[in-house]
């Protein structure tokens, strides 16, 4: 039996137990890593250079690419390191680092999508107020509204979960520290206060989907009215992928922290996690 105040790092999970998979996992996620750096270093390029992008959309994709960026690193360098030396380990104060940024960068994404899909609504259903809406100012503010709900979403998690008192081990069950993970480790019911603020946190979150939702109905309702096949292209070229991110993004993280600690399907929980 171990407590927090004794533990200094924890033990995260290996992919593989021969030294030919743990290789093969570290060049897989360097080509996933390089080709996510390369993809949001470009996008951020390209709206910062062309003027012609420098509009509320490109604004709001510029910030979704440098959280993406942030998000990645946060997670993928340790776990290549890991499988490139063949270790297990990460400090106490690595693993809260991690879960604070991770907290952060993800919710503040998820915040940041709810702001996109409020942009797309504007220019497809209110086009002529758009410029009016989402002025400069405005978009600025609510990017930071953004940045900053995600800021204090991930003080709130990090600071409850770490306050938690460990007495099972410090073995995690995932190749990055999680909330999840780490409650599982506590004692007794201890974990009940982290999973409260879960809960809360599953209730605002879920009111910036129904946002969503309402606004792609009546979004999708306008584009069904445009007249030309190529203005209906357009418009679903633009808003489908951002749909398809908000669905991948909402339903792996309700799945990862929703689910009680102590179910636990390790191979299912890495599947979600990587994506």
């Amino acid at each position: 039996m171990s407590n927090s105040s004794s533990i200094t790092e924890f033990l995260l999970l290996a992919f593989a137990d021969t030294r030919e998979l743990q290789l093969l996992h570290f060049w897989l996620f360097l080509g996933i890593y390089l080709a996510a750096l390369l993809a949001n270093g470009l996008i951020i390029t390209a709206i910062a250079c062309d003027h012609h992008l420098h509009t509320p959309m490109y604004f709001f994709l510029l910030n979704l690419s440098l959280l993406d960026l942030g998000s990645i690193s946060t997670t993928v360098p340790k776990a290549m390191a890991n499988s490139l030396w063949d270790t297990r380990a990460i400090s106490y104060t690595g693993c809260a680092a991690q879960i604070f940024f991770f907290f952060f960068l993800i919710s503040a994404e998820y915040f940041l999508l709810t702001v996109m899909s409020y942009d797309r609504y504007v220019a497809i259903c209110q086009p002529l107020h758009y410029g009016t809406l989402l002025g400069s100012r405005a978009c600025v503010h609510m990017a930071a509204a953004a940045w900053g709900s995600g800021f204090l979403t991930a003080v709130l998690h990090t600071a409850n979960t770490f306050s938690i008192p460990l007495c099972q081990g410090n073995a995690l069950d995932q190749f990055f520290c999680e909330v999840p993970q780490i409650l599982k480790l506590s004692c007794s019911d201890a974990y009940l206060r982290e999973f409260g603020l879960i809960i809360l946190s599953s209730f605002l979150s879920f009111g910036c989907f129904v946002f969503i939702v309402l606004s792609y109905v009546q979004l999708f309702r306008a584009v069904l009215r445009i007249p030309s096949e190529q203005g209906r292209h357009k418009a679903f070229s633009t808003c489908l992928p951002h749909l398809a991110v908000v669905s991948l993004l909402v339903s792996t993280a309700m799945f990862a922290h929703l689910k009680p600690p102590s179910i636990s399907y390790p191979s299912l929980d890495l599947v979600v996690a990587v994506l």
